[in-house]
């Protein structure tokens, strides 16, 4: 049965919609990257816990779950090649990985010309701000797109695997198992490049304390990889009728 020109049409929009997503949620942690870190929550650690636990992440027995603000929005971007894999298929998802990339380096090539063109006196009301926005911006961005085309085809590339091994059942498996490994490359690689870059701030000067960043970053993403499972199957099941899966596969598991 051929497809309506309004079926058609609702098919564009959800696949722009997404792409929007993945590119806002995509860029936006690029821009405001490791410019401030953010307490998600504190706890009181053991006496065993606390002797191995490093100094800048607990004041005292007071632990403290610190992650970079460009962090919160990261599994937004998973969360939305997943869906696009799921409903459009592995080569638009992975269309989509090559189009963020691109993006995020004509926004660097947009906020360089604005840093090369002279400043005009008396008019700019946030030249300081500017300048350290885009002083720490430049290295976040080229160390995020490297980990970031890494771990995002990594992503789509484990979700069809999972997919295509158990014909199109078990969602939450594909899911949650090509999530939660390509988060850890990315908080790895991207972190990692980072700190290899001086690009952490001065307390960061050892592995150890690199190592629980990485540590602080992916726990993060990892419940909100856990979180998102039920967003994912709703989103699937509410856009079922857009399903455009390449291998025929249906989107529910048949009981």
């Amino acid at each position: 049965m051929a497809e309506s020109k309004d079926q058609q049409h609702k098919r564009d929009a959800l696949f722009l919609f997404l792409s929007g997503i993945f590119l806002t949620a995509l860029v936006l942690g690029n821009v405001i990257g490791t410019t401030k870190f953010v307490t998600l929550f504190s706890m009181e650690l053991p006496n065993w816990l606390r002797s191995i636990t490093p100094s800048i992440v607990r004041d005292e027995s007071i632990y403290t779950m610190s992650v970079p603000v460009g962090v919160l929005a990261y599994p937004f971007t998973f969360l939305a090649t997943d869906l696009i894999s799921e409903l459009f298929g592995r080569k638009k998802a992975q269309l989509v990985v090559w189009v963020g990339f691109f993006m995020n380096f004509f926004m660097l090539f947009l906020m360089s010309v604005g840093h090369w063109f002279p400043n005009t006196g008396g008019v700019s009301g946030g030249i300081q701000l500017f300048e350290g926005v885009y002083e720490f911006m430049v290295g976040n961005t080229i160390a995020s797109m490297i980990a970031y085309l890494t771990a995002q085809t990594v992503d789509v590339r484990l979700f069809h695997f999972w997919k295509n091994l158990t014909g199109g059942k078990h969602l939450w498996l594909r899911n949650n198992a090509s999530t939660m490994f390509s988060q850890l490359v990315d908080s790895t690689a991207i972190l990692s490049i980072l700190y290899l870059a001086g690009n952490l701030g001065d307390n960061i000067n050892s592995v150890a304390t690199l190592i629980i960043l990485i540590i602080n970053s992916y726990l993060f993403k990892f419940f909100f990889a856990l979180f998102d499972t039920p967003l994912f199957y709703l989103g699937v099941k509410f856009l079922k009728h857009y399903d455009e899966d390449p291998f025929g596969n249906s989107l529910y598991e048949r009981d």
